[in-house]
């Protein structure tokens, strides 16, 4: 199974943290000016209508449609969860098209390559940006996840899962046996 983060809107409190989060772990060093308007890029965002908010990010699909539609193989399963290989991607837009929850971005990065020890721009190149579950911070898991003020997001693993699961048929069969009372 797949990991992925899960959010409850009845906590959410829309205060964005997990966007600021995401883009600071994403910042390749950057710090704070990765928050600058030209260059924040969360990979979760916060939706906010006049009843709820919530964010919204990647689910991690088992059969999923980014990856199926991909023409580049490009997007992967590996340790878990869907990861998209950069230097594969061709920034086709496929995978935004093929996403069903609207959460498959494709954003424009500058386009370097070394060179005999030289750094070579080639101008700008486009990719597909979505959630990696902060793949690159191992154990300490997503950062959004970690910074939630109000514990909104929950990293979903088997084991969480069975524990809601069990939690969920539990609950109904009290309310079945309520019922029958």
């Amino acid at each position: 199974m797949n990991r992925f983060v899960t959010a409850n809107p009845s906590k959410c409190i829309g205060c964005r943290t997990c966007e600021v989060a995401c883009a600071l772990a994403h910042s390749d060093g950057a710090g704070v000016e990765g928050l600058a308007p030209d260059s924040f890029r969360p990979r979760i965002r916060m939706v906010k209508t006049a009843d709820v908010s919530t964010a919204v990010m990647c689910h991690h699909c088992e059969d999923a449609p980014c990856v199926n539609a991909c023409p580049n193989n490009a997007i992967v399963y590996r340790q878990h969860s869907v990861q998209v290989e950069q230097e594969r991607c061709l920034g086709c837009k496929n995978c935004v098209l093929a996403c069903p929850f609207g959460v498959m971005d494709v954003v424009t990065v500058p386009a370097v390559r070394q060179f005999a020890g030289m750094t070579l721009s080639l101008g700008v190149k486009a990719q597909a940006h979505k959630c990696d579950l902060c793949i690159e911070r191992g154990d300490a898991g997503p950062a959004c996840v970690s910074v939630c003020p109000t514990s909104a997001l929950t990293l979903m693993d088997r084991e969480a899962m069975d524990e809601t699961l069990r939690r969920r048929r539990e609950r109904a069969a009290l309310e079945a046996a309520e019922v029958a009372a």
